[in-house]
Formats: structure tokens, C-alpha cells, sequence
């Protein structure tokens, strides 16, 4: 070490409380009490203390993470394909011509025919009520679908509860009608 160096290490005691330096003092006398074997033993420690710290502390997280990555990656890239699929399926819906409101009116009737007594459908102007029971899930989606590709009509409020049987409640339909 040149001079320095030494005067950095000179000057430490200065920058510490004084309960500090004469902690250190104490500390440092009794390490140089102590024999070879057990500085060695204490050295040893320290160095397995400092390296569990080191691995918990930087080396732990980041293996996580690269080990959480790739799954993370697939999870986002489903989440964009759905989001995809999703934009595609709105442009699409924009994109449809308007139809008249009898029109409207006919393919929503249509389409809670196919649902027999499982649905009731009250039409009023522009809004269309329908009271579904006992209706399976994979039937509603078909149903929604059905309705908002084919009679135009958007959910503005659904009360839905599910037991076993199915799906009841009620949906309320949007129907716009062409200008």
C-alpha cells in the first residue's frame, strides 16, 4: 500500500463516534489475542457468512427470475394473442354494416328462440330484456355471440348468478338501428 492509502484508513477513526472506534479497538485486540486456528476458524466462517449473504442477496433472485422468465414470456404472449384475436373480433363488429331495427329485433328473437323456455325476451324500443334460467355457459356464450354479430345488440347490464344448473339473471340488450 503507498502513503495514500494508509491516509484513508488513517482518517477512519475520525469519521466514526467514538463508541465506534474504541469497539473497533476492543474487536481488533482480541482478534490478535486470538490463536492461528481459530482466526483461521473465524476467517472461514465470516467467508461462508458473506457467501450465503451474496447468494441470497444477488445471486437467488436473479436465478429465480431467469428461471420465472420463460413461463412469464409464454403467459404474455397468450395475453397478446388474445388481445389480438380480441381487436381483430372489435374491428370487425365496426366494420358491419348497420342493419334496421326490425331486422335487429328479428335475429335477437331468433336467437332466443334457440334457447327454448331456458330464456324469456321482452323487447322495448331500443332495449331488449332477457330473462335467462338454468342456462349452461358454453349456450350464454354461444347466444352473446350470436347476438352481437347478428342482431347488433350490446349488453349494457347483466345480473347473472350461477348454480349448478346453470347461468339466471337477466341481460339487458342495446339494439341500434341503422340511420
Amino acid at each position: 500500500m503507498n502513503s495514500t492509502d494508509n491516509s484513508g484508513m488513517a482518517r477512519l477513526p475520525q469519521l466514526l463516534p467514538a463508541s465506534w472506534v474504541a469497539l473497533r479497538g476492543r474487536l481488533t485486540a482480541r482478534w490478535r489475542a486470538l490463536a492461528a486456528r481459530e482466526r483461521a476458524v473465524l476467517s472461514t466462517a465470516g467467508a461462508f457468512v458473506a457467501i450465503v449473504l451474496l447468494w441470497s442477496v444477488a445471486v437467488a433472485p436473479a436465478w429465480r427470475t431467469l428461471s420465472e422468465t420463460p413461463a412469464q414470456i409464454d403467459q404474455l404472449d397468450t395475453q397478446l394473442q388474445t388481445m389480438h384475436r380480441l381487436a381483430a373480433e372489435a374491428a370487425e363488429l365496426r366494420n358491419m354494416a348497420p342493419i334496421s331495427a326490425m331486422q335487429s329485433s328479428t335475429a335477437l328473437l331468433a336467437a332466443t328462440d334457440r334457447l327454448g323456455s331456458r330464456a324469456q325476451l321482452i323487447l322495448q324500443d331500443d332495449r331488449a330484456t332477457v330473462t335467462l334460467n338454468a342456462m349452461p355457459g358454453g349456450d350464454l356464450q354461444s347466444w352473446l355471440t350470436e347476438v352481437r354479430s347478428a342482431a347488433r345488440a350490446r349488453v349494457t347490464e347483466a345480473q347473472l348468478s350461477r348454480d349448478a344448473q346453470g347461468y339466471a339473471g337477466t341481460v339487458v340488450l342495446s339494439l341500434k338501428a341503422a340511420p
